[in-house]
């Protein structure tokens, strides 16, 4: 895509998309910006900020722009859905196949021009579920007191 637009794949634009694309964990650009330093010590956060927009820009990765969180990235560029945990901020993707064409199913059912939807979930990550469910055993959950 990048050659495409006349944009040139920079040592510094490989570097922070392969570092992106090794990392599930949809990363802040200041975690991307940690781990690019280790290939480019002398690489700005600025820098990595100003790649980060015109990857996204260009379809290479995904802007997360998730409620109550930091901008995240994803270096899976393909439309899918993420999960978001409440208590610790964690992001991962949600494996939901059978709703690849919502946008289509709105066509005729509106006169709105669909340029794009968000769905985001939420919940408690495994590792924030078994510290909320380790508190709370033993213990009788009192409702309507």
């Amino acid at each position: 895509m990048l050659t495409e637009r006349n944009m040139r794949m920079t040592r510094q634009r490989k570097v922070i998309l392969e570092e992106l694309r090794k990392m599930n964990n949809h990363p802040s650009a200041d975690e991307l910006y940690e781990r690019v330093r280790q290939y480019l010590p002398r690489i700005s956060l600025g820098t990595v900020y100003r790649n980060l927009e015109v990857l996204s820009e260009l379809g290479e990765i995904q802007k997360l722009e998730i409620s109550g969180t930091l901008k995240r990235f994803d270096g899976n560029p393909k439309k899918h859905y993420h999960i978001r945990c409440m208590n610790c901020g964690r992001v991962d993707d949600a494996p939901l196949d059978f709703m690849k064409n919502i946008e289509n199913s709105l066509l005729g059912a509106t006169k709105y021009k669909i340029m794009g939807h968000r769905l985001e979930f939420i919940g408690l990550c495994p590792e924030c579920f078994e510290q909320v469910s380790a508190r709370w055993q033993g213990k009788k959950l009192k409702i309507g007191s």
